[in-house]
């Protein structure tokens, strides 16, 4: 699952790691008429077809509906077919066919809805999981950016990590231009939010998921599709606030306050972002005319996505991570043929990438299926961060140490990581009252109805106790309207990202251009060329090797290379205020 392993709530790892997990699918009997097998209980379950390489979608779902699968969408940018079927060997079958490079499961979809209290009792684990990493947190955290924030809205004093990065400098030159959309591929985004609203896209914004209920708990609407306004897992619309925030004397102010914010949903209310709704959400982007996407997960079901599977994977799981490769290869490669600037959270594993070692995670859905795996680094990807141009993005604390959660790498050859940002650390400023803070982490939105299931936020819409100290209510007039907003406190390179991401959009606000019918924006190699190219240098800690107190040996971590470029951090902390210091590249 899910968003960037253990990106999460305070001291917590990811969202998936709560112990919300699916369940297995459905047995299976033949039947007399067909020898096929069939769901005992006749459930829908979706798959991901892909085309050989050169083929067209569109014949192949013909084909496929011809079989008696129902086609739900074709993708022919990058030869993908989501289908449902009852045939629970549809994925065998299909890898059969002629001009079939794979498929793969993706879960039994659609319920009728029932009532939201049911739906609430299957997010109290997850909002508890939330709670106990709340309650292992206390005290203060700093900044080290040049000086602070001016504090344009009420809660921007709390945002050490705007300040880190330039962010109120760089708005004296630019604070974004509306015509650059910036998708959010996450959770959702609660448009409703009034932080996000003066922002958000509602033209443009999609979903690209279907609810799952072994996971996702009862639909909130008949066609188990939610609109594209909504996010019921928080994660979207707090990766959204930190991009682009509105400075409107509500709240908070995100690192490009407007840009607008395009909701290009793939991830389940639970968190999962499987392949299907992954790939299309990435193609859409691209032919949207998106100028950058933020992608704060890693795709499911696979931890690591191995060639040829890892040695201890069936014929089948191995058939199946090939596929996926491939599937996310091509929208990869084809969104950035469209010039979209890809930003992605580098995971919170504590791990040195160059040195995976074992992965016991894996495969997270269905449930019961994860053995050990022995990852290869030269043949294995995390994806999509891994992927091809993909900007990777550690994250870092209130005292710019690496955050102890944050991947690394000691392999400067890989091109696993390429800069670093804010994404808070709890355990950061050891020895000093500001330790184990809720403030040492990334405050930003969420929504209403996230802050009310998870309790830290009661049915009036007061903070709760569980919720002090950790959630945040403002209200204001805006546009003459009274309204209130929540804010909450995260922390993982989830959150790194969104400040990589906002960056990337004032840099595509300051220097894009309009070209004919192709409108405003900036080549996305240029972007990155920026980004990166105004990131200020960080060296390597001294000692090199960083052991986090409290902590067991395995988040020790050691850093290689120089201030140039190193496995920390990359090649620096972004600077917003360098980056847009240019009047014209």
């Amino acid at each position: 699952m899910r968003h960037q392993r253990m990106a999460a709530v305070l001291g917590a790892l990811a969202l998936g790691a709560t112990g919300l997990t699916a369940t297995a699918t459905a047995t299976a009997a033949p039947t007399a008429e067909t020898g096929s097998t069939v769901s005992a209980t006749g459930a829908e379950t979706s798959y991901v077809v892909l085309a050989d390489r050169g083929g067209s979608a569109t014949a192949l779902a013909k084909r496929l509906e011809a079989k008696g699968a129902k086609v739900v969408s074709v993708n022919d940018k990058v030869g993908m077919v989501t289908v449902t079927s009852t045939d629970t060997a549809f994925a065998a079958k299909t890898r059969a066919m002629k001009g079939v490079f794979g498929a793969a499961e993706e879960g039994i979809v659609g319920r009728s809805p029932q009532e939201r209290a049911k739906k609430q009792q299957l997010e109290r684990p997850r909002a508890q999981a939330k709670g106990k990493a709340a309650a292992a947190g206390q005290g203060q955290g700093k900044g080290k950016g040049k000086g602070k924030s001016k504090g344009a809205d009420p809660l921007d004093d709390k945002l050490w990590g705007l300040d880190m990065i330039n962010a109120s400098a760089a708005h004296q030159v630019e604070s974004g231009d509306k015509r650059v959309k910036v998708g959010v591929i996450d959770t959702g985004v609660d448009a409703s939010h009034p932080d996000i609203a003066p922002n958000f896209d509602h033209k443009l914004s999609r979903n690209f998921t279907t609810d799952i209920p072994d996971i996702d708990g009862p639909c909130e609407v008949e066609s188990c599709v939610d609109p594209a306004d909504v996010d019921n897992g928080g994660h979207g619309t707090h990766v959204a606030g930190t991009i682009a925030a509105a400075k409107n004397g509500i709240g908070v102010s995100g690192v490009a306050p407007d840009v607008s914010i395009v909701n290009v949903r793939a991830g389940q209310d639970a968190g999962y972002f499987f392949v299907g709704p992954t790939v299309n959400a990435l193609t859409y982007s691209a032919d949207a005319g998106l100028d950058v996407v933020n992608m704060s997960f890693y795709v499911d079901p696979w931890a690591y996505y191995c060639e040829g599977g890892a040695p201890e994977d069936s014929p089948e799981e191995a058939a199946e991570q090939d596929m996926i490769i491939e599937s996310m290869s091509r929208a990869l490669n084809y969104a950035h043929s469209k010039d979209v600037t890809m930003v992605g959270a580098l995971g919170n594993a504590a791990t040195d990438l160059a040195n995976p070692g074992t992965d016991s995670e894996s495969p997270n859905y269905p449930e019961g299926n994860a053995h050990d795996r022995t990852i290869d680094n030269s043949s294995c990807k995390d994806l999509p961060v891994e992927g091809p141009h993909v900007i990777g993005v550690s994250a870092v604390g209130p005292t710019e140490r690496k955050s102890y959660f944050s991947n690394y790498t000691t392999d400067l050859t890989s091109d696993e990581i390429e800069i670093s940002a804010p994404g808070g650390d709890s355990r950061d400023n050891y020895g000093t009252p500001d330790y184990r803070s809720p403030s040492n982490l990334i405050l930003s939105s969420v929504p209403e109805n996230v802050v009310k299931s998870e309790g830290s936020v009661d049915e009036d819409g007061n903070i709760t106790e569980a919720g002090e100290g950790y959630v945040f209510k403002d209200c204001g007039r805006v546009k003459g309207k009274e309204q209130c907003g929540y804010y909450e406190y995260y922390q993982g390179t989830s959150m790194a990202s969104p400040h990589a991401a906002g960056v990337a959009s004032l840099i595509v606000s300051r220097y894009g251009k309009t070209a004919g019918t192709a409108g405003f924006g900036l080549a996305a190699d240029t972007t990155r060329e920026v980004l990166l190219g105004t990131a200020r240098n960080k060296a390597c800690p001294e000692p090199r090797t960083v052991v986090y107190p409290e902590l067991p040996a395995a988040y020790t971590a050691t850093c290689v290379g120089d201030e140039d470029f190193n496995g920390f951090y990359g090649e620096g902390i972004i600077d917003a205020q360098a980056a847009v210091a240019k009047k014209k590249l």
